[in-house]
């Protein structure tokens, strides 16, 4: 029982650390996408270009580690993860934030443990209190009233923008390749999981990349954005992330992503010079109070899962 908390202590703050990497990873995608009044780099180029050079990393990790080749059962999943958080998420935010500013689509972010939750649950078959959900469910309301408030849909009805809603799939993307990967991290090292998923959809991605190249040379300072993208939000950060999820429980590791919001508006303001007014600031101090409440909400394994897990 001991062992067992120390685990979950142990995967909230991996869990942690894999959130703060992936804070900036909107600022950093905003910086080098661009603006449509000064464009930098195709989302196209950005989602498939970073995932080619961490590839080029994972191998290189895989080869050093003599990483056995995954296992017949472990292909599925490990194709799925892929599709969630090396083509889906990168693709949908990269297109995405051209045209919302990081500030803004943070707070979108806040949908995210929800959706992880949900898969992590599914997966796992761990069963959430009512009261885990509640918190999740007024968290991702929140997220959503935001959107609304934002795309004008007070005025002329409920709308929310194309790029809330290219972000919010991102979410779901993103989400599903938690889950697997947390799932996959439970009996492959999580490390290996990320390099695996970046390996196999390398065919993909790195003649995408090349046709997707920059026309015109991009400013440095989007060069450098681009180069954190792929050594870290899609690299490094999956790490402690993955390990942390395995460790920590997927459904209660994931609550951890609602101070992500918070965060990655803390890193716009240096990266981008965008502007913090007190509605954003409001519902994003609202959707990360429930994180603390909900993280105190039990979160139950059934039988079978856990007599599973001690044989």
């Amino acid at each position: 029982m001991t062992q067992r908390k120390a685990d979950i202590s142990r995967g909230l703050w991996l869990g942690l650390l894999g959130i703060v990497v992936f804070a900036a990873t909107l600022p950093m995608t905003r910086l080098a996408v661009g603006t449509p009044e000064a464009p930098q780099m195709s989302g196209l180029f950005i989602a498939m270009g970073r995932a080619v050079v961490a590839a080029g990393l994972s191998a290189a990790l895989l080869l050093l580690t003599r990483a056995p080749l995954p296992r017949r059962q472990d292909v599925l999943p490990l194709a799925i993860t892929a599709a969630g958080v090396v083509l889906g998420f990168p693709l949908l935010t990269s297109v995405a934030m051209r045209h919302v500013e990081a500030v803004h689509a943070s707070v979108i972010v806040g949908v995210l443990p929800l959706a992880t939750a949900a898969v992590g649950a599914l997966l796992h078959r761990q069963r959430p209190s009512s009261g885990f959900w509640l918190c999740a469910a007024l968290g991702s309301a929140l997220v959503v009233a935001f959107a609304v408030l934002r795309s004008g849909g007070a005025a002329g009805g409920v709308s929310i923008r194309f790029a809330d809603g290219l972000l919010l799939a991102a979410m779901l993307c993103a989400a599903v390749g938690y889950g697997y990967g947390a799932q996959l991290a439970q009996r492959l090292r999580a490390e290996h999981v990320i390099c695996w998923a970046l390996v196999m959809a390398l065919p993909m991605t790195a003649p995408l990349a090349m046709a997707a190249w920059p026309a015109a040379p991009p400013r440095a300072a989007a060069w450098w954005a681009f180069a954190y993208l792929a050594v870290f939000s899609m690299w490094l950060g999956f790490f402690a992330w993955y390990r942390g999820l395995a460790l920590g429980g997927t459904v209660r590791v994931s609550q951890v992503q609602l101070v992500q919001p918070f965060l990655s508006m803390l890193f716009a303001v240096p990266l981008l010079g965008e502007r913090l007014d007190a509605v954003t600031v409001g519902f994003g101090l609202a959707v990360i109070a429930t994180v603390f409440i909900g993280k105190k909400m039990p979160v139950t394994a059934r039988p079978a899962d856990s007599l599973a897990a001690k044989g």
